[in-house]
């Protein structure tokens, strides 16, 4: 089959919205991808983090996350580079050990955008996080074992959890000993 034709009905500084047959979605205008962070603690303790998203009008507890080659200069950024970068400026952890899980849509009826997911071993903190000068970012670090119950405490009129939360439970389950 072959396919139609992308129609731009909308360009804005961050997010076009496109058309092809009669499907309306949101692209991209800036960076080649996004990364996700599953970040874990030699102790066994999840890095996660929080603020605020205008679109949902809620603070919003999720992964460590970010866009590569969104930089100035860095355009052909490769997305572990972006990862690793994105996990030390949202959180201030580094890595230890760090291997590529699985790229998936984070909306596949809404958006062409596809999340590269990554899981970090032996996190460390090594400086203060938060985001960059733009963000206002709260940095989680939540062992495992208690991970449902604060999760659950989280979800109120005010915050909201991310499913990539979710899934990287899944990803731990599969991926972690």
């Amino acid at each position: 089959m072959a396919r139609k034709q992308i129609e731009t009905l909308y360009q804005g500084k961050h997010l076009q919205l496109q058309k092809r047959g009669h499907w309306e979605f949101a692209a991209r205008t800036q960076g080649t991808g996004v990364v996700a962070i599953v970040a874990v603690t030699a102790d066994q303790q999840l890095v996660l983090t929080e603020q605020f998203r205008p679109p949902v009008q809620k603070k919003v507890v999720d992964l460590p996350a970010g866009l590569a080659g969104d930089i100035a200069g860095e355009e052909q950024e490769s997305f572990e580079t972006a990862a690793r970068r994105e996990l030390i400026e949202e959180t201030g952890f580094a890595h230890g050990a760090f291997k590529y899980i699985f790229s998936g849509p984070s909306s596949a009826g809404m958006t062409t955008e596809m999340i590269d997911f990554y899981l970090a071993s032996d996190v460390e903190q090594v400086e203060e996080g938060g985001g960059d000068e733009t963000e206002e970012i709260k940095v989680h670090v939540i062992p495992l074992k208690k991970i449902g119950a604060w999760l659950k405490r989280k979800e109120t009129s005010k915050t909201c959890v991310d499913p990539k939360v979710y899934a990287a439970l899944g990803i731990l389950s599969l991926h972690t000993s």
